[in-house]
């Protein structure tokens, strides 16, 4: 038995039902006059009325710089090329409220020229968000909240494909407490939690600018810095770093003497990076400033005239083979 055609009216009411559930509309804008038509889904997306006049530069100016950017580039290239795209782009409402918005769009055309694009829009701003959560359980340290060895290895070989800025000399440095481990043996892991938890914050308070700070280990983190100012400063403010680690820690009315040893290396402006050869660097410059003394900093291929004998150790490990990441 064939069923029964709904009629139009009760069609539209379903799938207007179904539309405000999933929270989706539909949109279409006129190439020729820039004119956008939307259904009540995509009204309700930007918080405003339904059936109010719609002016697509006002529109635009509600996504994100980054999303608004992408978007315009995929657009471009819709009607150029003609093939579809999708987009999780980054919104506000008119009231200020942060959105996730997937956007899907298509090209339709009359006599070969692309007259009007179309597509739906739909709010992900849950599904979005519980994502982000995942991500940051899984790209996070649980005991100091900075950035986990999983996140920092990611940013590294980003930077592989995608040198971070071609005016600012970077660096990567890598950091390991001094006299850490008599903190758990004499006062307990729990005075060694806290220790961490407060150099995380001195990390996070000298070097907010920082691209990344993450704890790489037990009592190692690791930093990616970068400063159009150059060299001196970004060495100035590893010393600052160094000075912030190296305050004794207030834990249970007591002051645990604690140190910390930095080892860097520079990051050429504008050229491409090799992750694992730049941590191998940066772990042998550590290595120097350990054997050196607590309370050190060293940069690859710098003279360290207080201990020949420690540069030497360097030389022969960045002449070995460049450390692994994973």
């Amino acid at each position: 038995m064939n069923p029964t055609p709904l009629p139009d009216a009760e069609a539209r009411r379903l799938y207007d039902q179904a539309a405000s559930l999933a929270g989706i509309g539909a949109w279409e804008c006129r190439l020729s006059n820039q004119q956008l038509t939307w259904t009540d889904g995509v009204y309700d997306i930007f918080g405003l009325t339904r059936g109010s006049a719609l002016h697509r530069p006002s529109i635009v100016d509600l996504y994100h710089d980054a999303s608004r950017a992408e978007m315009e580039r995929l657009r471009a290239s819709l009607i150029r090329t003609g093939q579809g795209f999708t987009l999780d782009a980054r919104v506000l409402t008119v009231d200020g409220a942060e959105r996730w918005m997937r956007l899907s769009a298509n090209v339709s055309h009359s006599h070969g020229r692309p007259v009007c694009i179309y597509g739906a829009k739909q709010d992900v701003t849950r599904e979005k968000q519980m994502w982000l959560g995942l991500r940051r359980l899984a790209y996070s340290d649980p005991l100091t909240g900075l950035a986990n060895r999983r996140a920092f290895e990611a940013d590294l070989s980003e930077l592989r494909r995608c040198p971070a800025d071609s005016r600012a000399l970077g660096l990567l440095a890598l950091i390991d407490l001094d006299l850490f481990k008599p903190v758990n043996d004499r006062y307990g892991h729990a005075a060694g939690d806290a220790c961490l938890r407060q150099i995380a914050r001195r990390l996070e308070a000298v070097l907010s600018d920082a691209r990344m700070i993450a704890r790489i280990g037990g009592d190692e983190f690791a930093l990616l810095l970068y400063s159009a100012p150059g060299r001196p400063h970004v060495l100035h403010r590893l010393r600052q770093a160094l000075a912030a680690l190296s305050r004794p820690i207030l834990w249970n009315h007591q002051q645990i003497e604690i140190g910390a040893s930095i080892g860097a290396t520079m990051l050429s402006p504008g050229r491409s990076i090799d992750p694992d050869q730049c941590f191998a660097e940066a772990d042998s410059a550590l290595y120097v400033a350990k054997a050196a003394g607590r309370n050190r900093l060293h940069v690859f291929g710098d003279p360290l005239q207080a201990s020949p004998a420690a540069e030497a150790m360097s030389n022969a490990i960045a002449a070995g083979n460049a450390l692994r990441l994973i």
